[in-house]
């Protein structure tokens, strides 16, 4: 932060803050890349409007792999983070399709990019829900192994979902990128003088507190260790929270928070992760 914010009041330092953070996320949430997946080289996909449960409409994108890849029968469905919308990481699941042979589904929260309404953690919870569903109903995929991945935001969101859909059968495993103990946990990292205010946010995410009882479900964790957003320590105590039997810790050791899909091996680790997970399967 900012070093001349010191002699505001907290009160004051308070209400900038948030002003300045809430006028970057609404832009970051907003923006909308002008090219299409077809602009990343990606051909056979589709562009989606699904309903909520509660009225809304989100936009989602499901990007078909090799008809004939490693992974036909796998469908990677991605949870972004806070900045941005799925427009931003097309490239990623281009890259995913790729290294894996795999579908890809890639869901705009609400509130983000084309889809409708205000963003807050039972919203996306629902849209996130919204989503799994969607995969089950839907005839190409009912059959799938699924493989939730979150970046960020989207971590916590993942944790949340797999943790009520685990016995469900149709997912395989859990991708965690750069993700947080909790809002609570965070707030003091990222805006140190909220730390005493931190307990009146009504946007929880209590990751620490689920993940110990995801049981069945293998996790990948790719930790960024110059992540300047959210500590890399909290995404080691995830870890040594976790108690799957099956459980991988992939140190990013340049990765900070938005760049660790550039760093070595990041790629290769999730290939190994989902073949491991999945099995090879061709049509």
């Amino acid at each position: 932060m900012s070093t001349q914010v010191a002699t505001s009041s907290p009160g004051s330092f308070l209400e900038k803050t948030v002003s300045v953070l809430g006028t970057v996320t609404a832009y970051m949430r907003y923006l909308r890349l002008p090219a299409l997946a077809s602009a990343f080289g990606i051909k056979n996909f589709e562009e989606l409007v699904i309903p909520t449960t509660d009225g809304e409409k989100l936009s989602a994108f499901y990007i078909r792999g090799p008809r004939r890849g490693r992974h036909a029968k796998c469908t990677i469905v991605m949870f972004h983070g806070n900045a941005g919308n799925i427009g931003h990481r097309l490239p990623i699941a281009r890259m995913l399709i790729n290294y894996i042979g795999c579908n890809v589904f890639m869901l705009e929260y609400r509130g983000y990019g084309l889809s409708t309404g205000e963003p807050d953690e039972k919203g996306l919870m629902i849209d996130a829900q919204t989503a799994l569903d969607y995969l089950r109903d839907r005839a190409e995929t009912r059959s799938h192994k699924l493989v939730i991945y979150g970046q960020s935001l989207g971590g916590a969101v993942s944790i949340k979902l797999v943790q009520k859909n685990q016995h469900a059968g149709d997912i395989v495993g859990l991708i965690l990128e750069n993700t947080f103990l909790s809002m609570r946990s965070l707030i003091p990292s990222v805006i140190p003088p909220a730390k005493y205010l931190a307990m009146l946010c009504h946007q929880v995410w209590p990751s620490e507190s689920l993940i110990p009882n995801i049981t069945e479900i293998p996790i990948l964790f790719l930790s960024g260790l110059q992540d300047e957003i959210v500590p890399p320590s909290h995404m080691r105590k995830l870890y040594e929270l976790a108690t799957t039997p099956t459980k991988i810790w992939k140190p990013l050791p340049g990765g900070d928070h938005n760049s660790s899909v550039l760093e070595e091996g990041y790629f290769e680790t999730i290939s190994e992760f989902v073949s491991n997970v999945a099995g090879d399967e061709k049509l």
